[in-house]
């Protein structure tokens, strides 16, 4: 009699199939049941993991999030590394199917101290000299920008009216870059 070999459930095995069924299915098919059915375990065996789908889906957006600030490895300045910040978002949103719309709807960490978070957040920029406040701000116009741009472009027919109307992809850049440029200086808090 051929056994069958159960490979543990962990974070990580999960996190890839939730991936596997947004690619497959998008953002609105995601559910815990078919996501139970693709991991081969029944539905509460997910929930050692994860309290609920809006924790699967914070956890899901964290990860694209955290690949797009990898991304950024050397930054002359703080303008620098919100321009490629934006860059790698953008590529991080598209990555994925529904990408831009996860992190659009998925709640923020429960984090024990959100100020713990924040300082997270702002560090690259905090050791570029942007005071904290103006980091969290300008990150969060980039994110913005970029979010909004990235869900036109995974929007096929949006895609389409606006290539019709504009170079839409030629348009990314200059947008970003008129963004970031437009950001007034600030002196750094020593």
């Amino acid at each position: 009699m051929a056994s069958t070999i159960s490979v543990p459930l962990d974070i990580e095995r999960l996190l890839h199939a939730a991936f596997a069924q947004l690619e497959a299915d998008g953002l609105d098919a995601l559910s815990m049941r078919k996501l139970a059915a693709r991991l081969n375990v029944q539905a509460p065996a997910i929930y050692w993991h994860v309290k609920d789908k809006a924790e699967l889906l914070g956890l899901m957006a964290r990860r694209i999030h955290g690949r797009a600030y990898a991304d950024v490895t050397h930054a002359e300045d703080w303008r620098d590394w919100l321009r490629q910040f934006g860059r790698a978002l953008r590529r991080s949103f598209l990555a994925h199917r529904d990408g831009a719309l996860l992190c659009a709807v998925s709640r923020p960490p429960a984090e024990a101290d959100p100020a713990v978070h924040a300082h997270r957040i702002a560090a690259p920029l905090l050791a570029l000299g942007l005071p904290q406040q103006h980091a969290l701000a300008r990150q969060a116009a980039v994110i913005s920008f970029v979010l909004g741009w990235s869900a036109f472009e995974a929007n096929g027919p949006m895609h389409s009216f606006l290539d019709r109307i504009l170079d839409f992809e030629g348009s990314f850049e200059p947008g970003l870059d008129a963004l970031v440029a437009g950001f007034p200086e600030v002196a750094s808090e020593a």
